[in-house]
């Protein structure tokens, strides 16, 4: 224990728990997604109630312990999220509700009724588990859409930064970004560009995938994340049935920090927190894993819940030089978990030390990680799809390096490449979309 990176439970957990006296959060408030801005942790988390329908709460803390306000109303809500036709959220001055529309290329506000919360008991779909990333001026959140029968999918929306500080709660018209038809969660979003490109986490089971986009305009009919990078569970590790992100990565000097969350073959019910750090240049890249887990469902509030045996982080914030990590637990409250970020950075890089910019990466075993080349600059004429195909010299499937669309002689489509490993030429017939 020594030796190895853990997080260290704040004696006070849970920091938020349901409250009885609000129907739209009486049976839950867990699974939080967290934001440092304007000295303070601000945390939204998902919210579930006498409705059964999951929406989005919000509080706050200066010390990353202590909650020093929490609104007793929720600040984002969805209706029809599946075609993005109307986006809730409710006003704290007279409890109607506010959502933005596009009108003559502006955004125009308007107010609606509030609309009455369906009843149930969980599964009556909503907004669940968000992520916060500020990029510029705006902060975007990505959720799950769940309607409560079709494959949960990603969303998106984002707010002005001022208005998100100000508690104006003008979310821009949610869009879906993931594929219907498969389920798709644990998404989030690099805090910076790589070269030219947005860089985006999600899971398709059981996987972490990775995208790099030129822009965050989504139309929500024609165009999905893909899954062109993938991280892959590693075999024999307390993470060999699935992983997913947890919180958006934090930069530091030895990479990107990835918290995310993991279930084992040999504990199929259980989900454990776990840490990696990715190229600081190539974030698709991992470049250290904890062996270990760093957290695991032991304590009370952690297995006396909806869902026994869950830590789920959807938010991670740094302060005074301390990471705080955020967790829901049971499927029924929020909780955190802390610990220094430089030790914990030498734990998990095993003591090395990192100047600006420099990097000593090290094999990790068991992290599968695919060949792609460093975006960047190069990465922009590089088709931005990544096909596999049959390498003849290895003996392997591997990914296409440099694929361009021919066409055969006898008029049938097909892709050309090289091998990334060997060099040697690569063919697959057939249109890939």
């Amino acid at each position: 224990m020594k030796f190895r990176p853990v997080l260290e439970r704040y004696a006070g957990n849970p920091i938020l728990e349901p409250r009885l006296g609000l129907g739209w959060e009486s049976k839950a408030a867990f699974n939080p997604a967290a934001i440092y801005e304007g000295g303070k942790v601000h945390i939204v988390y998902r919210a579930i109630g006498d409705s059964d329908q999951s929406v989005l709460g919000y509080a706050c803390s200066t010390d990353g312990f202590h909650v020093d306000e929490r609104l007793t109303y929720p600040i984002y809500r969805t209706e029809g999220a599946y075609d993005g036709s109307s986006l809730l959220s409710l006003s704290a001055d007279d409890h109607h509700v506010t959502y933005l529309v596009a009108g003559n290329g502006e955004a125009e506000e308007e107010k609606v009724r509030e609309v009455a919360y369906l009843s149930g008991g969980g599964g009556a779909g909503g907004c669940e588990d968000p992520r916060l990333t500020r990029i510029g001026d705006r902060i975007y959140m990505t959720y799950v859409a769940y309607d409560g029968y079709s494959p949960p999918r990603v969303a998106l929306t984002s707010i002005l930064a001022g208005d998100f500080l100000a508690r104006r709660w003008r979310w821009e018209r949610p869009v879906l970004i993931s594929r219907p038809g498969v389920v798709n969660k644990n998404a989030c979003i690099l805090p910076e560009k790589i070269g030219s490109k947005y860089v985006i986490f999600h899971r398709v089971y059981p996987d972490i995938l990775i995208d790099f986009v030129d822009d965050l305009n989504f139309d929500g009919k024609t165009r999905w994340l893909r899954g062109d990078f993938r991280i892959k569970p590693r075999a024999d590790y307390w993470d060999s049935r699935k992983v997913g992100a947890g919180a958006p990565p934090i930069k530091t000097k030895a990479g990107w920090l990835l918290i995310y969350q993991g279930i084992g073959e040999r504990d199929p019910g259980r989900y454990k927190i776990g840490a990696m750090l990715l190229d600081l240049k190539n974030p698709a890249k991992v470049i250290y894993c904890a062996d270990e887990p760093l957290l695991e469902p032991v304590e009370k509030y952690e297995n006396e819940g909806w869902k026994a045996g869950v830590v789920y982080p959807c938010g991670a914030a740094v302060i005074g030089g301390r990471l705080f990590v955020y967790y829901g637990g049971a499927d029924k409250v929020t909780c955190v978990a802390f610990t220094d970020l430089n030790d914990f950075i030498k734990k998990l890089t095993g003591g090395r030390t990192f100047a600006a910019g420099a990097r000593t990466p090290r094999p990790v075993p068991g992290v599968t990680t695919l060949p792609f080349p460093v975006p960047g600059p190069e990465f922009d004429k590089v088709m931005n799809k990544f096909i596999q195909a049959y390498c003849v010299k290895c003996r392997k499937m591997r990914v296409m390096k440099n694929p361009k669309a021919v066409t055969m002689k006898n008029g049938r489509p097909a892709v050309q490449g090289t091998c990334p490993k060997c060099g040697g030429k690569m063919f697959r017939i057939g249109k890939v979309e």
